[in-house]
């Protein structure tokens, strides 16, 4: 409960919220306060004055983490005038497989575990959805947009695939086959 004496200060908290992210992104979501304290050099009384408790800290850590995620995957999945879509997807794959997406993806499997649905409920359901716009804005470049649903379930398995075995090569050739599928599939670009 925050000290009704002090003014909460939002820079320090939004810092404070900056630095849990980056250790959430890197290690994973931790179950416990201590792996955030430790990792951002704070104290957990100060992490608890600023966010109230270890759940509406982690609920603020996984929507800062996905307001990340949104806009970084979201610029790659945007269509670009000077490329076919199916080079765009590819792309796309090629950087949220790599070091950059990585921890984005690592960190959100462990809701598949359903270790942390409690903290936002509904956010699977939100976490899908909400590519589906950009894909129908790119797949529309090839007047397929009914096509989103699809390729969004293909990069989703991929990515499950891909967490539980590791063998990236594998999970990309898979990738560029539905990519080379999609373009006969659709003709000219």
């Amino acid at each position: 409960m925050p000290d009704m004496g002090r003014r909460q200060q939002p820079e320090i908290r939004q810092r404070l919220l900056d630095a849990c992210t980056d250790h959430a992104l890197e290690h994973g979501l931790p179950d416990r306060l201590e792996p955030l304290v430790s990792g951002t050099g704070t104290s957990a009384r100060m992490l608890i004055y600023h966010f109230g408790t270890r759940d509406k800290l982690l609920k603020a850590v996984i929507g800062r983490a996905r307001e990340r995620q949104l806009e970084a995957f979201g610029a790659l999945l945007r269509p670009r005038p000077d490329e076919p879509y199916p080079t765009t997807l590819a792309n796309a794959w090629t950087a949220m497989t790599g070091p950059d997406g990585r921890p984005f993806l690592r960190m959100f499997a462990q809701w598949r575990e359903g270790t942390v649905e409690p903290l936002w409920p509904g956010f699977r359901k939100a976490a899908t959805t909400d590519w589906l716009r950009p894909l129908e804005e790119g797949l529309q470049t090839m007047g397929r947009p009914e096509l989103a649903t699809l390729v969004l379930a293909v990069i989703r398995g991929l990515l499950m695939d891909l967490d539980a075995t590791g063998d990236a090569d594998r999970a990309n050739r898979a990738f560029q086959h539905f990519l080379d599928g999609l373009l006969t599939s659709s003709g000219p670009v």
